[in-house]
């Protein structure tokens, strides 16, 4: 079955037999809604916490708790918007918490963990959160009706009261809520229809806001408590390396330092602040044995990489693409992306307190079950035992869905007595990154003189993160890294797409905003501007005669086209570029406008995109979004690049790992087509239109092809070859 298919499944499922409903303590009613791993449990032995989902209090207000993590994306705003749309209630009635680690409770049914990524929030409660409030609601009015001794089917609901208009009387959800709970779930209530929709689709105030303006918001950072000491570390800068030696002495005489902790791969010093513990590092003066990879630089790596992608495994086939390839004019092209960190504006930190037999935590992670157990693991513990409190993420991209840094200050704070904060300096998160693979792109593919592609073959190479976090790839192929490439919304009758595996050793490898789409799309996207250009065809024309099969990305691209002024007269060494996605279950065309210098600057000016996100729960969200989205694409395809030498990260800061800046972002203007299809995801496509529309508007302004990212500005300027 597809995964589709098992989401479908899943969900069936769980509103058959999984809405589970009973009294809350104190009076008021408790709903649960459990998807991803309770799907293993019967109904009977699932056991309705106190914390699940939802709660409706003796005074009518209403508690969500959200599985998802908050991290600057409005996801509490969005998911609260669903429940309070079917429950009817306003947004004023509900207070979203977050959820405590639960795969089994807070599963997500895409992907069956407790997690927030892969632009999956929306798309994997956008039901279940409507079905929960739905059914809720049917309930308090069947307790009202109950009451009244009338049809309930004469009752309406609205603003958290069930309002009998005959008899001009009404009643609040409060004082239902017991009545209510005791009353048989409906499993599949009928839901809104979308005329009616009152709150999804609106544009509303987010939560978060005003505590991140006043101050209030707290991220993992900013814990405090009583006896809290704050350690930061130092790892193997070489992966693979130990350490060698230390001056402990020179450490504990910087003021406030109180404690050295040496483990087999990193060193910290705890202090009674952050700078005591940062300055006693730099008088520690760490010593390393660096190991195999201490004499790998970025060049080997690279070469590593280009002779690994001479030849691929089959990962898919369709039809025949040698055919084509041989027949009709074609272009054949290498694109090449780098490494790239992270870089969250909240760097890794967890507080922890290890007690005999137990651990508490503070911290944010984008995948909170997973962390609880990571901790476990490192204290040989069930995972029980430890206490996680989950906070707010001061930017996740990817970075916190990995567990190193839960497991390494674990580490730390078995050595010190009481609870310890440990952070990461900026240039300790920038060495210590899980970085985005670097991938080539071996390309052909043919155009006949109708213009339409007759063969396609498209190769990717780069490191698997599958392969570090789940082991083996099966047969060879990290389907994973494929995404993007194997599916295409573009007519081509004979492709083949391939897979190349290469570890660079000196570098740990995870999934980064856009995840593998960042790569497949900047690759296939500038394949379609080369093969318009061997047609002889306007590079939108060319796209929109190979969209037959796929009607919604074509009205994106018409609608993007308009809204741009596409073929309008700009200056000279200006240019205007094009790219074309379905990504995260989401239709995007983005029109890029550039102007590059002659001494190679290049300067983007606009960025136009159309986007069909199916049903759309918060407009403003998801412009918020593709806006956050592009300005982080553009900032990787303009800036972006890790490298290595003697097996160290040579980047250490946003001096040398830029961002783009305030006075460089381009006017953003985001077009939403209304649509009543499914939801889709929105979080990443931004990010991944920001570098193909970018580059293929830099050829448009130059004539200039750059096939390997970021953009190389001696080349623009005529100072090297391309």
């Amino acid at each position: 079955m597809s995964a589709a298919g098992k989401t479908k499944s899943m969900m069936a499922q769980s509103r058959r037999d999984f809405l589970k409903v009973s009294l809350a303590a104190g009076g008021g009613m408790l709903l649960a809604f459990p998807f991803g791993r309770a799907m293993a449990q019967t109904p009977a032995k699932y056991v309705l916490r106190p914390e699940a989902f939802v709660r409706i209090d003796p005074d009518g207000h209403v508690t969500l708790t959200i599985p998802q993590e908050e991290m600057g994306q409005g996801v509490y705003t969005s998911l609260s918007q669903l429940l309070a749309e079917e429950l009817d209630v306003g947004l004023d009635q509900v207070t979203p918490v977050p959820a405590p680690p639960s795969d089994t409770i807070y599963g997500s049914p895409m992907g069956g963990g407790q997690g927030t990524g892969g632009s999956t929030s929306i798309r994997a409660f956008y039901t279940a959160l409507r079905q929960v409030g739905a059914s809720a609601r049917a309930m308090l009015v069947q307790a009202a009706a109950a009451q009244w001794h009338v049809d309930a089917a004469s009752l309406r609901t609205e603003n958290g009261q069930v309002i009998d208009d005959v008899h001009n009387r009404k009643l609040g959800y409060g004082a239902l809520a017991a009545a209510a709970a005791k009353l048989p779930a409906p499993q599949n209530p009928t839901l809104k229809a979308d005329k009616d929709f009152k709150l999804i689709g609106k544009s509303v105030k987010r939560f978060d806001t005003p505590d991140k303006v006043n101050g209030r918001a707290q991220y993992g950072i900013d814990v405090r408590m009583p006896g809290l000491k704050v350690a930061t570390l130092m790892a193997a800068p070489v992966v693979g390396g130990k350490v060698a030696g230390v001056d402990q002495a020179a450490a504990l005489k910087v003021p406030g330092a109180r404690q050295v902790v040496v483990l087999d791969d990193l060193v910290a010093v705890v202090g009674d602040h952050f700078w005591a513990a940062r300055q006693g590092l730099v008088a520690l003066a760490p010593r390393w044995n660096d190991g195999a990879n201490g004499a790998r630089n970025s060049r080997q790596i690279m070469a590593e990489l280009e002779a690994a992608s001479r030849k691929g495994i089959v990962a898919k086939t369709e039809g025949d693409a040698d055919k084509g390839l041989g027949r009709d004019a074609r272009v054949d092209a290498t694109y090449q992306v780098p490494f790239l960190a992270h870089a969250p504006m909240e760097p890794m930190n967890f507080t922890v307190h290890v007690t005999p037999g137990g651990c508490e935590m503070w911290g944010g992670s984008q995948v909170q079950a997973t962390a609880q157990a990571a901790a476990a693991k490192v204290l040989g513990i069930p995972q029980d035992k430890v206490t996680f409190h989950n906070f707010m993420l001061g930017g996740g991209f990817g970075r916190r869905l990995d567990t190193d840094m839960v497991e390494k200050s674990v580490r730390i704070a078995q050595k010190v007595d009481g609870p310890v904060k440990v952070i990461w300096t900026r240039e300790e998160d920038m060495h210590q990154d899980m970085y985005r693979p670097a991938y080539r792109n071996v390309m052909s593919a043919s155009v006949n003189g109708d213009g339409k592609i007759t063969g396609w073959m498209h190769r990717v190479t780069g490191a698997s993160i599958i392969l570090r976090m789940f082991g083996p790839l099966k047969k060879g192929v990290d389907d994973d890294a494929l995404d993007g490439a194997m599916e295409t919304p573009y007519d081509i009758a004979d492709r083949r797409i391939e897979y190349a595996h290469a570890e660079p050793l000196t570098f740990r490898v995870g999934w980064w905003r856009g995840v593998s789409p960042n790569n497949n799309v900047f690759a296939i996207e500038s394949m379609m501007d080369e093969l318009a250009k061997k047609a002889g065809k306007d590079p939108i024309a060319f796209r929109l005669a190979h969209l037959n099969k796929s009607p919604r990305l074509k009205a994106a691209v018409q609608q993007v086209a308009q809204k741009s002024g596409w073929g309008s007269a700009l200056p000279a060494r200006h240019g205007r570029g094009i790219c074309a996605q379905f990504a995260f279950g989401t239709y995007m065309a983005t029109v890029a406008e550039v102007e590059v210098g002659t001494d190679g600057s290049v300067r983007v000016n606009r960025m136009t995109a159309v986007v069909d996100a199916g049903r759309v729960v918060n407009p403003d969200t998801l412009a918020a979004q593709v806006q956050g989205g592009l300005i982080f694409g553009l900032t990787a395809a303009l800036h972006g690049q890790i490298t290595v030498e003697n097996g160290r990260v040579q980047q250490n800061n946003f001096n040398d790992y830029r961002m783009m800046r305030i006075n460089e972002t381009p006017a953003i203007e985001v077009h939403i087509i209304k649509s009543s299809e499914a939801p889709g995801g929105i979080g990443e496509p931004g990010c991944t239109a920001g570098p193909p529309s970018l580059i293929n508007a830099i050829t448009a302004a130059t004539d200039i092809r750059l096939r390997q990212l970021p953009v190389d500005r001696d080349i623009l300027a005529g100072r090297r070859s391309v």
